[in-house]
């Protein structure tokens, strides 16, 4: 298909898309009314009410009635407050409050939904974040905006924390729009059709597009089927939605003949799931609730031939699909579209083109079976045996995917003895225990952790006991046993009360994570909501009316093919076989290059080298010839001398040439290596090369560009001459080859082809060998690649000021961070980046520690390598880091790594939007005052749907980690201010004697805490670094990398609300004690640079950012160097690289080698031999290659000290040897 002809399919594709979306989705435009305050009383309920005047009523945002909001008779995270919205609704935002004019409000909750109030989901916000971040006072509302929209008429709220000084209050409203849709019920034994044209079709564009919801985990939904065995089906099996394409029996030979694409889990949960189908000319998108499968089915999809007739349901006529006998789908559709077509519409019209077997109605059942979760291995559910038999007889519904737990346990009546029921290994076992008697066991099913529904049903009596799985008479286990057996008082589900006062509880296992429904003793059904009512039995940490078991592996973060597997709180990474190593198999197990491997001492043979790391190419095998100079040589499949006869232009003789690696990953090595050669030999008789007729050449090759090229070894592009051409010295001075000679002898053109751009040569044609005596032979060497641009790169920091920066970094799921390094400093940053609240940073924290620190959004993170020797000793040190959804790692050297395990349930995207740089200095001059406000960030993200969206406006901080340095000669000065809306605040100030003098009042009712450091006057003109850590109480100081001082605060450990950090001049209105005052009259003169404030780095968002952040500064206030300065070099200028995003110098550059020379960088020294980092997002990575340092000064004097410093660095680094880990993957 021709660019414009595709085009216009793509146009006409992305339309019909745009109408399924305004269809299903309703209008996303206005739909933002307020559905909770015209709703009557009885619409509002909840799980307790503390008085008549606290009932859930009065929950109503902004109303004052009652008590002014809903607070239940317990405060506990059992309670819930529900609205019914009347009918099925479009709900965008939610919004709470507290209770009015109280100390009651909820701090975190739960949001979930119902189309009947059974039943119920949780929102997910993003990935595994449940939880939305509530209010922090009685009476400001948190509004929410939801990622992705609810449809559903129940909406229920559940505090998980509220303020520890109250109780539960809420008050809420709910925004969004009416909902319309269309519906049908089906009974597993109907379906319906929808007839097109009378003629089969062949499909070119085709968009399907449903939602559908069931109990059941088979069915099929969508069956369209052709004359010749073509069909496509949609069909759901355990649990999971699966599209066949099949192109029928007389193409069954293709290995494109059956196309088997599976989406989704878990499908069977009695909950909405999209469903959308794409399909125009060859390339298909199948789309799953928010994962999207793409691909391209090649050659015989163009003739799927297909009947007039498309079936939703099932498959009416037995027999028509050969082998295709399905189970009918059980369930309801909602919104079916064919090509913009209303297909539920048509048949509630009774329209001819629908044809319906079976009972279809239009509306949706919903089945009234109520779930319970067990939540953690401490859970349980404690129910009484009210059968009044002599026999225990139980059956329940179960799933999950631990592979052990306990499923019940009782003691039995007039024993000492006990049942036990439990998983171990996916199986049922069943135990009967008696002190003096041999322990009786049984089981019975296997792979029972898979996740699906399995029923199991046991029964004993007397001296026989039995299990049967699935209701399946194979999968039952029986035996007789030396007692007699009779039904105990309770029985125990899930696990056993954690108490000590001798529980008749007793088990050995670990407790059932997962979820049951439909339990029965003595063949009665247990009313499951009216132990959530505490009306019969007792349980603890129990979600009831919900299966909240989520699918760990969907989508699948294993990367490079690792095999996902999962328990109910983690999923875990196979890498066997995959060449990658790490919780995730992100980090490859062989070096990027030869180079890399020969610096780790290794000697010439075969090794595997991946070129782009942890990319998504994989490792491949070549010959490293470590020699003086270290090549690498990649074989092909054709390297013997090829004769050929014959061949004319009718008739040419083409070789294609496979190597030992693909394109792709030929293409990364080709562009690391410093020079790529390949030898070609053409040995001819009669045979030209370049000797065109009509204006074509007559013989020619083609490189990986798939381009022709004409230019032959030891030649250049575009000459169009081989070798002899060049020197002058081919046997016929008329021509530019000696083939061209045309001469009946043989001779040749050989050389080296050396355009990196063209290698290697992937084929060969030749046309002129069919006349008499005419002959030729070629040969093509192997590719060889000497040098690693990434390996042999360095860059000098000569001042605290100096700094490269990149473009963001955008490592979201998985990203890791190599590089060499040396310095004589005692600190530093190495790198940073920062985005509105994540932030990735490594830093030289202690001269003999490292800290890679981090925030995906679930508070600041850390871990540090203790070095037992200092790092800043001016060799070189080797640093990686990793951070995945699993694990954050740190190693340094050849020292034990060092690992932070993520949450299972969080943020797992790191979202950055800076440059990735290091910090610098600024000079403050009279009367200057940069302002960083919180209140601004607050409103400008309020609306945010992510957990983040409680940020620090109405935060309540109980730690803060602040850094900064500074040069002053001026006291008394104020270093640092922070303000808060509760008249609390924070104020670093240099006393009239030139103390330090940290002054917190987190009580807005009690004198501040004041804390001097009186070991020196700090305003003597020299650099002074200062950390200012808080947890709480407890306070730390530490001044210019000496020992740590530790303090206790007595006004409190709460900073409530902060307004805004304020460095030089207070010029608001401030609340401030009398010392604090007398600092802030001349506010601060001097350098300050390296400010960070958490996550926050004000004085790069006023240098950098000022036009987006919220920043405001006054006075003079400019970029400098000061950070460095002393009275002797206050003349010297800054020194600044960048990294562009292309691969090409923007300036000329600093010479390296006198870089070099200084050793006071913000590290103090050189980082080497990387920074590689690769983006791996999803499965799709993305890969930045940047080849060129940039410097400021003169091109040829930057050139030379480069090739010096370059020679000194690889002595240096081999003679050392010390780092055997991968030394990965960009390097700066």
């Amino acid at each position: 298909m021709d660019s414009v002809t595709e085009s216009f399919f793509k146009l006409l594709f992305l339309l019909s898309i745009h109408d399924w979306n305004t269809i299903v989705a309703g209008n996303k435009y206005n739909c933002d009314d307020q559905l909770v305050s015209a709703l009557p009383q009885s619409s509002f309920s909840s799980s307790s009410e503390l008085s008549s005047s606290h009932s859930p009523g009065f929950a109503r945002l902004n109303r004052r009635d009652g008590a002014g909001g809903w607070s239940p008779l317990v405060s506990n995270k059992y309670q819930w407050l529900q609205i019914d919205l009347g009918e099925r609704t479009e709900i965008t935002a939610v919004a709470t409050q507290g209770g009015y004019g109280s100390s009651d409000w909820v701090t975190s909750y739960l949001l979930m939904f119902s189309d009947s109030g059974r039943n119920w989901k949780q929102y997910c916000q993003e990935e595994s974040i449940w939880a939305f971040s509530g209010n922090t006072n009685a009476d400001s509302v948190v509004h929410y905006k939801l990622q992705h929209s609810i449809k559903a008429r129940f909406l229920r709220f559940v505090p998980l924390d509220w303020n520890p000084n109250g109780r539960i209050g809420m008050r809420f409203e709910v925004y969004g729009c009416s909902y319309r849709s269309e519906v049908a019920d089906f009974d597993g034994k109907s379906c319906l059709l929808y007839r097109l044209n009378q003629k089969p079709t062949s499909a070119l564009k085709d968009v399907i597009s449903l939602k559908f919801k069931t109990m059941q985990s088979d069915g099929t939904l969508l069956h369209r089927e052709g004359q010749n065995g073509d069909h496509i089906t949609l069909e759901l099996m355990k649990g999971k939605l699966s599209l066949l394409i099949n192109l029928g029996d007389a193409k069954i030979r293709s290995a494109n003949a059956q196309i088997n694409i599976t989406l989704g889990s878990l499908l069977d949960d009695q909950h909405w799931h999209s469903v959308l189908i794409e399909h125009f000319n060859n390339q298909v998108n199948f789309t799953v609730d928010k994962h999207t499968h793409h691909f391209h089915a090649k050659g015989e999809f163009n003739y799927l031939y297909l009947d007039y007739e498309l079936s939703f349901g099932g498959i009416p006529i037995s027999g028509k699909s050969g082998t295709l006998s399905r189970k009918n789908f059980q369930g309801c559709f909602e919104n079916i579209y064919y090509n913009g077509v209303n297909i539920i519409d048509l048949a509630k019209r009774h329209k001819p083109q629908i044809y319906i077997v079976g009972n279809i109605s239009f509306s949706c059942s919903e089945p009234q079976m109520v779930p319970v979760t067990f939540l953690s291995s401490s859970s349980y559910l404690a129910l009484p045996d009210m059968s009044g038999q002599d026999e225990v007889s139980i059956g329940f519904q179960f799933r999950t995917w631990n592979k052990e737990g306990l499923l019940l346990s009782s003691k039995l009546y007039q024993a000492s003895g006990g049942l036990l029921l439990y998983l171990k290994d996916g199986k049922v076992k069943m135990s009967l225990y008696k002190p003096g008697k041999p322990q009786s066991d049984i089981s019975a099913g296997a792979g029972l952790n898979n996740g699906q529904w399995h029923s199991v049903f046991l029964s004993a009596k007397r001296n026989r006991m039995s299990i049967m799985v699935d209701n399946d008479g194979t999968l039952s286990a029986h035996a007789t046993v030396p007692m007699q057996i009779y039904s105990g008082d309770t029985y125990y589900f899930g696990g056993c009360p954690n108490n000590g006062n001798g529980s008749e509880c007793k088990s050995p296992f670990v407790g059932f994570q997962g979820c049951m429904r439909l339990i029965s003793i003595g063949n009665k059904a247990v009313d499951l909501i009216s132990i959530q009512q505490n009306s019969l039995g007792n349980f603890s940490d129990l979600q009831i009316d919900l299966c909240g078991i989520i699918d760990r592996c969907l989508p699948n973060y294993c990367e490079h093919g690792g095999e996902c597997s999962q328990s109910w709180n983690s999923f875990y990474c196979n890498c066997t076989n995959t060449g990658y190593m790490g919780a995730t198999c992100h980090y490859s197990i062989y070096e990027q290059s030869c180079e890399a491997y020969k610096h780790r001492g290794n000697t010439s043979g075969f090794y595997y080298i991946d070129s782009d790391g942890s990319g998504p190419l994989g490792p491949f095998l070549v010959y490293c010839n470590m020699t003086d100079t270290t090549w690498t040589i990649i074989q092909h499949n054709n390297t013997n001398l090829t004769r050929v006869k014959s061949a004319n232009r009718e008739n040419p003789h083409a070789v294609f040439f496979k190597y030992t690696a693909n394109l792709e990953q030929l293409q990364a090595t080709i562009n690391h290596a410093e020079h790529c050669e390949q030898e070609l030999a053409y040995h001819c008789k009669k045979s030209r090369l370049l000797n065109k007729r009509d204006g074509v050449p007559l013989s020619w090759w083609i490189g990986r560009t798939n381009e022709t090229q004409t230019y032959w070894g030891g030649s250049l592009p575009t000459v169009q001459k081989c070798t002899c051409g060049l020197e002058g010295s081919c046997i016929d001075s008329q021509h530019y080859c000696n083939c061209d000679a045309d001469r009946n002898e043989w001779t040749n053109d050989t050389g080296f082809l050396s355009n990196k751009e063209h290698l290697p040569v992937t084929e060969i044609v030749i046309t002129d060998t069919d006349r008499p005596n005419s002959e030729a032979a070629y040969k093509l060497g192997p590719l060889l690649c000497r040098g690693d641009r990434t390996f042999w790169n360095s860059a000098s920091f000569n001042t605290e000021t100096s700094y490269l920066h990149f473009p963001t970094f955008h490592g979201e799921l998985s990203a890791d961070v190599s590089f060499f390094f040396k310095t004589t400093a005692s600190s530093g940053m190495f790198l940073e980046n920062l985005g509105i609240k994540d932030f990735i940073r490594i830093e030289l924290y202690a001269p003999a520690a490292v800290t890679f620190s981090f925030d995906v959004g679930n508070g600041p993170n850390e871990v540090t390598v203790q070095s037992p020797t200092p790092l800043n000793d001016n060799q070189w040190h080797y640093v990686k880091a990793e951070r995945n959804i699993k694990e954050a790692s740190l190693q340094i050297d050849q020292l034990p790594q060092r690992t932070h395990i993520a949450p299972s349930d969080g943020h797992i995207r790191l979202q950055l939007n800076s440059q990735l740089f290091v910090e610098m200095s600024a000079y403050f001059g009279v009367g200057t005052s940069v302002t960083y406000n919180f209140q601004e960030y607050y409103t400008l993200t309020k609306n945010s749907s992510s957990h983040a969206s409680s940020f620090y406006a109405d935060m309540t901080l109980i730690r803060e980690a602040i850094t900064f340095t500074f040069r002053t000669t001026r006291t008394p000065s104020l270093l640092l201010y922070v303000s808060s809306f509760y008249k609390e605040y924070l104020s670093v100030i240099l006393t009239k004697n030139g103390s330090l003098q940290i002054r917190y009042k987190l009580d807005s009712h009690q004198d501040p805490d004041v804390f001097s450091i009186n070991f020196k006057s700090m305003a003597d003109g020299q650099l002074h670094h200062v950390k200012i850590n808080r947890e709480e109480e407890m306070l730390f100081v530490e001044i210019n990398q000496n020992e740590r001082m530790k303090f206790i605060l007595s006004s409190g450990t709460e900073f409530n609300a902060i307004k805004s950090l304020i460095l030089g001049k207070i010029l608001e209105n401030s609340d401030v004690d009398e010392e604090t005052m007398k600092a802030n009259s001349q506010g601060f003169i001097g350098c300050l640079s390296s400010v960070q404030f958490n996550h926050i780095a004000p004085l790069k968002a006023a240098l950098h950012h000022s036009s987006s952040a919220p920043i405001s500064v006054k006075g003079h206030f400019t970029e400098s160097n000061c950070g460095t300065l002393t009275g002797a070099d206050s003349t010297s200028s800054e020194t600044t690289h960048s990294f562009a995003d292309h691969s090409g110098p923007i300036d000329e550059g600093e010479p390296l080698a006198n870089a070099i020379r200084s050793d006071s960088a913000i590290i103090g020294g050189v980082i080497a031999v990387v920074i590689f980092i690769l983006l791996c997002i999803a499965a799709i990575a993305t890969r930045i290659y940047k080849k060129k340092s940039i410097y400021k000064k003169n091109e040829a004097k930057g050139s030379e000290n480069e090739d010096s410093a370059e020679s000194a660095l690889k002595s240096e680094l081999s003679m050392q040897n010390t780092v055997n880990e991968n030394q990965k993957e960009y390097f700066f």
